[in-house]
């Protein structure tokens, strides 16, 4: 007897599938999800090996510099990805995940991705669900900025215990009841603020941290493979 292929004509839109997945904790199926960014490339694979070479040694630097090109789109991609795309206050507010089980993993839990589209669903779903974990990286960035920088560090903490003294002071003397009087000290307090800490080289340890966060949270996002989050919860107990 012979069946139909879809017999009641059941189906299910790709986007709808593919929430469905994240929600149920399978990012590990999305990521191995055949896209249409593969059948070109996979037509044009079997369209080269059915044409014969005409010399290996063209054939073989040909498809070295295909490798090259396509690893250097791969990265491309990977900065050129909003990482925030997907991250919810909902992400923020969740408990931080186990450093060791969790973001760090094991030498398997990293690999080259295949494509760029793999590339971008890494760093977009990684980013969501680490995203404490890498909040509290800048953190320590920034603390070790500063610990290399003792004058940006002296600067950022006159420039807060200024406005801890302007509060007071201002409780004291009922500046509330003078809003005019009020702004204008506010003003001249955060240009104060600004100079001391354009001296002192705060923005640079603050560019500094960004920039190395940035770059490190890409990086661990893109090469981390998409694991479910039970995998994590697992790790722990154990």
């Amino acid at each position: 007897m012979v069946f139909s292929a879809n017999p009641l004509s059941l189906s299910v839109s790709d986007p709808f599938f593919d929430s469905w997945l994240r929600q149920n904790g399978y990012p590990e199926i999305l990521e191995h999800r055949p896209t249409s960014s593969a059948t070109p490339s996979t037509a044009s694979a079997a369209t080269t090996s059915t044409t014969p070479a005409t010399s290996t040694s063209t054939s073989t630097a040909n498809g070295f510099f295909t490798s090259l090109y396509s690893t250097i789109c791969i990265l491309l991609s990977l900065f050129a990805t909003n990482p925030f795309a997907k991250l919810t206050n909902e992400d923020l507010a969740a408990p931080t995940p186990p450093w060791q089980a969790g973001f760090i993993g094991d030498y398997e839990s990293y690999s080259f991705p295949v494509s760029s589209s793999q590339a971008q669903l890494r760093v977009q779903e990684n980013v969501k669900r680490y995203a404490r974990n890498y909040a509290w990286l800048l953190v320590i960035f920034f603390a070790c900025s500063l610990y290399q920088m003792p004058l940006a560090a002296a600067g950022l903490i006159f420039c807060l215990a200024l406005w801890e003294i302007f509060k007071l002071c201002g409780g004291m003397w009922g500046l509330d009841q003078y809003p005019t009087i009020q702004q204008t000290i506010i003003r001249v307090a955060q240009c104060v603020a600004a100079v001391i800490l354009i001296y002192s080289g705060v923005q640079m340890a603050l560019f500094s941290t960004l920039s190395v966060t940035y770059a490190g949270m890409i990086l661990h996002a893109g090469f981390r493979t998409l694991t479910r989050a039970k995998q994590a919860s697992r790790g722990r107990s154990r």
